[in-house]
């Protein structure tokens, strides 16, 4: 069976986020890694007490998806703790903000569309 569609945390190589403290993402879906036009997926793993400063995403919604840990996130100035099953949205162009609060660190599936990249110019700080 080919592989070409089929990710693996250890296929991918990490990476540090700009606009980001203590965070270590695996890009798993991706334009580069399996030829995605529509979404990114990506694996984070944010340490206790770090996370994302406040920032928005020009044209691109984001979800994030807890596995396992602790957090707040403020989206729009509204505030909200999130831990294990939950998920929030990140409407496109709208400002957020991710606070690992637990003890041990957070661990996400993060999904943009259409697809961010890390690119410099789709983040608004």
């Amino acid at each position: 069976m080919t592989r070409r569609y089929v990710r693996s945390l250890q296929d991918v190589p990490a990476y540090h986020p700009a606009n980001h403290t203590g965070t270590t993402n695996r890009r798993l879906i991706s334009p580069e890694t399996v030829g995605a036009r529509q979404i990114e997926v990506l694996h984070g793993t944010i340490e206790p007490g770090d996370g994302a400063s406040r920032h928005a995403h020009p044209g691109i919604e984001q979800v994030c998806y807890v596995l396992d840990g602790e957090a707040e996130v403020e989206i729009n100035g509204e505030s909200a703790r999130i831990g294990p099953g939950d998920c929030c949205f990140f409407p496109a162009d709208t400002m957020h903000r991710l606070v690992v609060t637990g003890d041990r660190p957070l661990k996400v599936l993060v999904m943009y569309t259409p697809p961010y990249c890390e690119d410099p110019s789709k983040v608004l700080r």
